[in-house]
Formats: C-alpha cells, structure tokens, sequence
C-alpha cells in the first residue's frame, strides 16, 4: 500500500501557539520506520520556534515502544502546557489518515510528559519494558509509560 502525504498542513493554527511544518518524512518499512510529518512549535502569528512535534502515520512494533505522537518543548517555554495544545492540534493530521487512536510514549520518570498525556486525555495503559533490540534500549533506556490517546469524539 503507497502512503501518500496529505496537502493542506502546512500551517496549523491555534490561539497561543501555531504548527510550522518542517518536513515530510517518509517510512522506510524494511526497518520498520513509518512517515511521518514534522512540525516546529512557533508561537502563534510569529516564526519563533519553541519546541517540535511530529506525529507518526502507522502501526508497527516499534510505534509500541515509540508512540505515533513525540514532542519536546524547549526549556524556557515549559510550563506553560504547549505540548498539550501540540499535540491537540496536531490531532488533525493523524484524523486525516484515518487513525482512531494514536500511542503517545514517555519513560516512567518524565512527570512532564506524563502530565501531557493526562491533559489530553490519553489513558495510561501500561508500563513496558524495552526489548534490547529496540534503539532507544541501545541508547540507555529501560522502560516505557504507554498511553492511548482515543482521536475521535
């Protein structure tokens, strides 16, 4: 099945904060990597980046581990819940391509993101272990919060 990138993302617009699209990237499936759009966090009206969302199109083992939504907020804009209004407007692009429901991932430690996740409504599911082929395992990490945020009202 071709995937194809959807027009019209260019610029998603909310009221404090606004999605810059930075690239496309596409899947690469013999290593299990899906497509995927990228977004600068600006602040709205304005260029000025604060951090970055990308929201994975896809299901496959390692969107388990690394969830379909992965966001960062850069230091001196936390606190101010932007990666709860990202990742509501970029609810969107996920809806577009048909998903119902999309896995947001944190490790367990990360009280940040875990409160994004409860702000959006997403659901704790469960508490992983990393396999020790999975990359982020590789680079010193253990274990996963899963979360299932449902998309569809």
């Amino acid at each position: 099945m071709t995937f194809e990138f959807l027009e019209g993302f260019d610029r998603i617009r909310g009221e404090e904060i606004d999605l810059s699209l930075a690239f496309k990237a596409p899947g690469i499936e013999e290593i299990g990597i899906v497509p995927s759009y990228i977004f600068d966090i600006v602040l709205h009206g304005t260029y000025e980046v604060v951090g970055r969302i990308d929201v994975r199109i896809g299901m496959n083992r390692n969107l388990y581990y690394g969830g379909h939504i992965g966001y960062s907020v850069e230091e001196a804009y936390r606190g101010r819940g932007f990666a709860a209004k990202a990742c509501r407007l970029v609810r969107r692009v996920a809806v577009a391509h048909g998903m119902r429901t999309a896995l947001i991932t944190c490790n367990p430690e990360n009280a940040a993101s875990r409160k994004t996740c409860e702000n959006i409504g997403a659901v704790l599911q469960d508490i992983v272990d990393l396999p020790p082929d999975n990359d982020m395992y590789r680079e010193g990490e253990r274990r996963k919060c899963v979360y299932e945020w449902k998309l569809e009202d």
